[in-house]
């Protein structure tokens, strides 16, 4: 019991810390790239803007693509690509880059069924009156999507908080990488537990706080 104790004082408040930034970093790089992916994807699909055949099928393979592959398997194939980025793939910093990769078109995809459901008379509407692009966008796609894009958030960072534990598994930091490191390699099961259990209370707070925040801004 004392081992579990010393092991959490001394390494929880780092892993926590490094889990944190490596699911920030990458779900601010997800949610501002992916939604400019998405509305490239709605916008050239969407018969009444500038439907674009070719660009969206070319988009939509490169993010299929990324998204057929699993984590794991995607971070091993980027970690030649972090290490000519940064030196160190094995630092939060080399995790936070290849969560931030999958979580593009992860993002992408929830983005886009975000828009695809925003009613077509509303958009004809505004249309009609002349309005420019950048202002329908603005003034009525956002708007009008913003509640299950709150909640494509709260699932993304859910999702990413998964992954970075899988960022542990190479050695990058994180609770992950603790759970591994301690939990698993020196049996200290209670080390295990109270992981499972931290991890538990944050995703229930997160989409705790996602679905208040969702009911809020729904018209």
């Amino acid at each position: 019991m004392n081992s579990t104790q010393e092991i959490l004082v001394e390494n929880l408040p780092k892993a926590l810390a490094d889990t944190a930034y490596m699911v920030l970093v990458s779900t601010l790089i997800g949610v501002v790239l992916g939604t400019l992916i998405a509305l490239l994807l709605y916008l050239t699909e969407n018969q009444l803007f500038r439907p674009s055949p070719v660009v969206n099928a070319i988009i939509g393979f490169v993010v299929n693509a990324i998204r057929s592959l699993p984590f794991l398997i995607l971070m091993v194939v980027l970690i030649p690509v972090v290490q000519i980025i940064i030196g160190d793939p094995y630092t939060p910093t080399g995790g936070a880059i290849s969560l931030s990769i999958a979580a593009v078109p992860y993002f992408a995809r929830i983005a886009e069924s975000a828009f695809a459901e925003i009613d077509p008379g509303l958009l004809e509407a505004a249309i009609s009156t002349g309005a420019p692009t950048r202002q329908i966008i603005t003034d009525a796609i956002f708007p009008q999507a913003l509640p299950s894009f709150i909640r494509g958030i709260v699932l993304t960072i859910i999702s990413l908080i998964g992954y970075s534990a899988m960022v542990g598994t190479i050695g990058a930091g994180g609770i992950g990488d603790m759970a591994i490191q301690y939990g698993y390699n020196r049996y200290e099961t209670g080390v295990l537990v109270v992981i499972v259990v931290i991890l538990i209370i944050i995703v229930q707070i997160i989409q705790w706080v996602g679905d208040w925040i969702a009911r809020k801004v729904t018209h």
